[in-house]
C-alpha cells in the first residue's frame, strides 16, 4: 500500500501486517435467472455538472459528491450498493464452504519472533481463532509466557487492534498505539509491566510515528486535532515531534521539532539503541528523506545535518561509538553500508563498511557486534554476516524460496531470533547462534494444508520493452498446463516496495481448489532497488502497467490459463495497477479485484496523506504530469459501451489511507458505462480501513466474497464434492 514509512525497530509482525451531495440516490434492484446467469439493474444515481479544468483541459467529475464521507446521500449509497452486493453473493451456491473451509485454515496458532529486553522477551501469539494477536512476555526461553496487552479485550466486534508496542530499556514499561477500525489515527497508552495497570498518560491524533524510549519518556510525533468531520478525510499537515515525559498530561509534552514552511513534511526521532544520538528524519514522499542528529550524552539541542533531502533515502541501524552506521541507497541504488563520524559528518568524510552489492539490501541488524544484512536476490531472501569493519563472514542459510520477517538481536547479545515464511509454509520463527553459525526451530505453525502437494517455480519473461521481469507462479504438481486453469495474477509495482514470497490463507483455498497463483515483480517495487523502483514511477509509471500485462500474456501463452479463466488482484497501489489494467486490456482478463484502490488520479493528493505519493505518481497540478496521471486514471479511462471484467472493487468506510471516494467514483463510473452481464459490484467494509489490524473474523468474510465471486464468474464449483 502506499506507505508512510516510519523506523520503529519492533513493529507488529509480517503475519499481523498482512490488511453525498444533495441529491438522493434511488436504488432499484432485482435478479432475473436465466440459464443461470444474473442480470443485474444497479442503482440509478443522479450526477452533478460539476467539471474541473485542467491547463485548458476540462474534466468532469460527476460523482464528486461521494468524497463527503460525512453525507447522508453517501452513506444510504453505501448500504445500497452493499445490498446489491450481498443478495448476489448470498446466491453463490458454495459461498459457505468456502466460508468454512476458511475459518478451519485460520484456525492454527502464530508467533512472531521475540525480541529482547533487559532480561525479559517479547513477542505477539494468536491461538488461532483470536480476531487480534496478543502481545506477551516472557522470561526464559522455553518457559511460560504472560499476556500484557490483549487487544481483543477492547473492542466487542474486534476492530481494535495494535498498532504498534515499544517496551521501554530497563522493561519496565510498555508504550503502544491502539487504532481503531482500521484508521490510521492512533492513541498511545502506557503500560506498567510489573503491575500490569495504566498509567493515567493517554496521548492523541498520532499518526505515522514510532515510540522512541529515552530516559523517563519518549519521542513521538503527532499532528494537530482535525477539524469535526475531517477525521477521515481532512489532507494531514504540520507533523511534528514531541517529547513525552512520564506522568505528564499531552498538553505538557516538549515540542522538540515542527517546521512551519513546509506542511507537508512528516517528521519522527529515534534514538539509537546506545542512547548516545536522537535521530531526526524529515520526509516529503514515500521514498527518500533528509536526516539529522543530536548528540544526547552532549545536551545538544540544535539537530546536525548528516544529508539534506529527498533524493535518497537513510536509515541509521546504530552507533558504533562515536559514529553513525547507515543503510542507505546515496551513490548506491542497491543500497550499501556507510559509517559516518559525528564530529565530521560532511559526506567527503563517509566511509564504506559494506560496499553495494548485485542484490539489493533490504535490512541490517547487529548482534554479537557483528552485522547482519538481509539481501533480495530475484525477490527473495539471503541472509550474510559481516564484522564490524565489513568482512564476510559467512551466510545464514533459509529454507529455499522465502521471505525474511524482522531479524530481531542485540548488539551485544550472541543469540538472535527471526521468522521466514514461503508461498507453502507460514511464518515459522528459528534461534540462531552467532557464535555457532547454526539455526534451529524455535517455533513451526501447525497448518491444515500440506505444501509438499505444491510446487513453486520462477520464470523470468519479456516486458512491452524487453525488460526482464521475474514472476513466480504456485500450483499443485499435477496440473497440466492446457489453457484451462483458473489462474490469480497478482501485483503491486510501486513505492519501493518489494512483493517476496508470502504464506496467505485465502492463496491456500485458491491453490487447494485447482488455481494457480502467480506473482509478478514488477517494475516500481524495490525488488531490484531504486533503478527498479525509478523506472515504474512519474512519467514512466505506464511500464507497471505492461509488466502485468506481459505477465498476463505469457501465461496465457504457456497455456497456464486463458482470457477466460484469469482473475488480476492487487490493494491500494495495487488496486491502481488492476484498475488501469483493466481498463487497458478489458479483453485479457475475465475478473478484475482492485481493493483499496488509488483509482482518481487527478485528486488523490487532496485527501489524508495522498500528498506524499506524489513522489512516485507526480501531480495533476503539473501540466506534463497531469497529461500522463490523465493517460493511465482508471476513473477517467473508463469508456461507454465497454464489455469490462466481472468486477468486485473492495474498500472499508474507515480508510483514512486510501479514502473511499476512490472506489465510489470508480464503481458508479464503471455501473454506468459497462456493456454486457459481468456483475461490477463494490463490498464496502464497515468499520475497516485501508487493511492493517483488519480483525480474522472481517478477513475470512472478505476472502470468502473475492473467492467465491471469482470461481463463480469463472464457472468453477470448488468443493461441490464437500
Amino acid at each position: 500500500m502506499p506507505l508512510m514509512r516510519v523506523s520503529t525497530k519492533h513493529k507488529l509482525p509480517e503475519y499481523m501486517q498482512k490488511r453525498a451531495s444533495r441529491f438522493l440516490i434511488i436504488p432499484v434492484l432485482f435478479f432475473c435467472f436465466s440459464c443461470g446467469t444474473e442480470k443485474i439493474k444497479y442503482p440509478e444515481t443522479k450526477k452533478t455538472d460539476h467539471t474541473d479544468e485542467y491547463f485548458g483541459t476540462k474534466i468532469p467529475d460527476p460523482y464528486r459528491w461521494r468524497e463527503d464521507d460525512n453525507s447522508e446521500e453517501t452513506k444510504h449509497w453505501v448500504e445500497n450498493q452493499n445490498k446489491i452486493t450481498f443478495d448476489y453473493l448470498g446466491k453463490i451456491p458454495f459461498r459457505e464452504k468456502i466460508r468454512k473451509r476458511l475459518k478451519s485454515l485460520w484456525n492454527f496458532e502464530r508467533q512472531s519472533a521475540p525480541y529482547k529486553k533487559k532480561n525479559m522477551y517479547f513477542f505477539y501469539r494468536n491461538d488461532g481463532t483470536q480476531n487480534q494477536s496478543v502481545f506477551y512476555m516472557q522470561e526464559k526461553i522455553p518457559g511460560p509466557a504472560k499476556a500484557l496487552i490483549d487487544p481483543n479485550a477492547m473492542s466487542t466486534d474486534g476492530t481494535v487492534s495494535l498498532n504498534q508496542v515499544s517496551v521501554s530499556d530497563d522493561a519496565r514499561y510498555a508504550a503502544y498505539g491502539v487504532s481503531d477500525a482500521g484508521s490510521d489515527w492512533q492513541k498511545i497508552f502506557i503500560l506498567d509491566i510489573s503491575s500490569g495497570k495504566l498509567l493515567a498518560d493517554s496521548l492523541l491524533w498520532i499518526k505515522f510515528t514510532g515510540i522512541s524510549w529515552y530516559k523517563n519518556g519518549f519521542f513521538y510525533s503527532r499532528y494537530d486535532a482535525p477539524g469535526a468531520g475531517e477525521e477521515l478525510s481532512g489532507k494531514n499537515e504540520f507533523h511534528k515531534v514531541y517529547y513525552h515525559h512520564l506522568g505528564d498530561k499531552q498538553e505538557n509534552d516538549k515540542l522538540i521539532y515542527q517546521n512551519l514552511k513546509f506542511p507537508l513534511r512528516n517528521y519522527s526521532v529515534n534514538v539509537t539503541d546506545g542512547k548516545r544520538f536522537g535521530i531526526l528524519y524529515e520526509s516529503e514522499t514515500t521514498s527518500g528523506e533528509g536526516i539529522y542528529f543530536i548528540n544526547l550524552d552532549r545536551g545538544d539541542s540544535l539537530f546536525t545535518l548528516i544529508a539534506p533531502g529527498f533524493r535518497y533515502e537513510y536509515q541509521v541501524v546504530d552507533n558504533i561509538d562515536n559514529h553513525l552506521l547507515i543503510k542507505t541507497n546515496h551513490g548506491a541504488p542497491k543500497y550499501r553500508l556507510i559509517l559516518v563520524d559525528s564530529e565530521n559528518p560532511d559526506t567527503a568524510n563517509w566511509k564504506i563498511v559494506v560496499p553495494e552489492k548485485p542484490e539489493a539490501l533490504e535490512d541490517v541488524t547487529l548482534c554479537d557486534n557483528k552485522i547482519v544484512c538481509t539481501y533480495m536476490k530475484d525477490a527473495s531472501n539471503r541472509i550474510s554476516v559481516f564484522d564490524l569493519t565489513g568482512n564476510f563472514i559467512s551466510e545464514i542459510p533459509m529454507p529455499g524460496i522465502c521471505a525474511m520477517g524482522d531479524f530481531q538481536a542485540d548488539k551485544d547479545d550472541s543469540i538472535a531470533y527471526y521468522s521466514c515464511s514461503s508461498f507453502t509454509f507460514p511464518s515459522t520463527v528459528y534461534r540462531f547462534n552467532m557464535r555457532t553459525g547454526l539455526s534451529d526451530l524455535h517455533f513451526e505453525p501447525q497448518v491444515d494444508f500440506n505444501g509438499k502437494e505444491f510446487e513453486v517455480n520462477q520464470v523470468f519473461y519479456d516486458s512491452k520493452d524487453g525488460t526482464k521481469i521475474p514472476m513466480f507462479i504456485v500450483h499443485k504438481k499435477d496440473i497440466h498446463p492446457d489453457g484451462s486453469n483458473p489462474l490469480l495474477l497478482y501485483g503491486y509495482g510501486g513505492f519501493n516496495v518489494p512483493n517476496l514470497p508470502s504464506f496467505k490463507i485465502d492463496r491456500i483455498i485458491w491453490l487447494e481448489c485447482g488455481g494457480v497463483f502467480a506473482l509478478a515483480n514488477i517494475r516500481g517495487g524495490g525488488e531490484y532497488g531504486e533503478e527498479w523502483h525509478l523506472a515504474g514511477t512519474k512519467l514512466q509509471k505506464q511500464n507497471v502497467f505492461d509488466d502485468f500485462i506481459a505477465a498476463a500474456e505469457y501465461l496465457i501463452g504457456k497455456k497456464y490459463t486463458s482470457p477466460d479463466k484469469i482473475a488480476i488482484q492487487g490493494r491500494s497501489n495495487g488496486g491502481l495497477l488492476v484498475g488501469a489494467c483493466m481498463t487497458q486490456r478489458p479483453d485479457l482478463f475475465k475478473v478484475a479485484l482492485p481493493g483499496v484502490g488509488v483509482l482518481d488520479m487527478l485528486r488523490f493528493h487532496k485527501f489524508t496523506i495522498g500528498w506524499a505519493w506524489v513522489g512516485d505518481y507526480g501531480s495533476s497540478d503539473d501540466s506534463v504530469q497531469f497529461r500522463n496521471l490523465l493517460a493511465y486514471s482508471p476513473l477517467h479511462n473508463l469508456k461507454e459501451g465497454v464489455r469490462y471484467p466481472a468486477t468486485l472493487v473492495t474498500t472499508g468506510d474507515h480508510d483514512d489511507r486510501v479514502v473511499p471516494a476512490h472506489s465510489f467514483k470508480f464503481i458508479s463510473t464503471l455501473q454506468e458505462k459497462h456493456s454486457g452481464d459481468n456483475p461490477v459490484l463494490i463490498r464496502i467494509e464497515t468499520r475497516a480501513g485501508h487493511g492493517a489490524g483488519k480483525p480474522v473474523s472481517k478477513l475470512i468474510e472478505e476472502d470468502t466474497d473475492w473467492l467465491a465471486f471469482t470461481f463463480y464468474n469463472f464457472g468453477e464449483s470448488p468443493y461441490s464434492g464437500r
